[in-house]
């Protein structure tokens, strides 16, 4: 570690990357795993977006209301898509959290320490609890079951479960970390 944007640089390159495989991941030919894999893009770059150290860049007045307003609508859709599948509910939860978050940055700096003021400590303390059961719980689904016997997978290499479930799990643990501070 080389000072404290070290972690800061570390999170924003876990969240990059993993919204650069979701981009990825669009290429299914299943079109649920298309549109999934682009909220989860949408996710990964705004977190992204948001880890980069305040002694680095400071955004701008407007980029904090701007992110609530997108992560706002990315919500809405996801309280849409949740009608067909219950695994929406995460995403939703996700896009809570994000202009949770947000509002929180866009307020004013929190005894001289970068900038936002500190969160309210039940819901912070509600979406550390989500986002810690929900990485156990799929860190969990990820151990290595017996394969199929014939060795086959369907579909390609975009369209494999436990690849997905790894890149949610990658962003849950970004989301912890940034929730942390608050």
């Amino acid at each position: 570690m080389h000072g404290p944007a070290s972690p800061g640089w570390l999170l924003v390159a876990l969240c990059a990357a993993t919204g650069a495989y979701c981009l990825l991941r669009m290429r299914s030919r299943v079109e649920e795993q298309r549109r999934t894999a682009g909220g989860e893009a949408l996710m990964g770059f705004g977190m992204a977006a948001m880890a980069v150290p305040a002694a680095v860049f400071t955004p701008p007045s407007w980029a904090w209301p701007a992110y609530a307003v997108v992560f706002g609508a990315a919500g809405l859709r996801a309280l849409w898509a949740a009608r067909s599948g219950r695994h929406h509910l995460h995403h939703l939860v996700g896009a809570a959290a994000m202009v949770y978050m947000a509002v929180v940055m866009a307020g004013p700096p929190a005894h001289g320490h970068g900038h936002g003021t500190s969160g309210t400590p039940v819901l912070t303390g509600a979406l550390l609890l989500y986002f810690t059961g929900y990485v156990l719980l799929t860190g969990v689904r990820l151990i290595p079951v017996v394969a199929v016997a014939d060795g086959r997978t369907a579909g390609g290499w975009g369209d494999r479960p436990e690849l997905a479930r790894a890149c949610r799990l990658s962003m849950a643990i970004g989301m912890l970390a940034m929730l942390l501070p608050l």
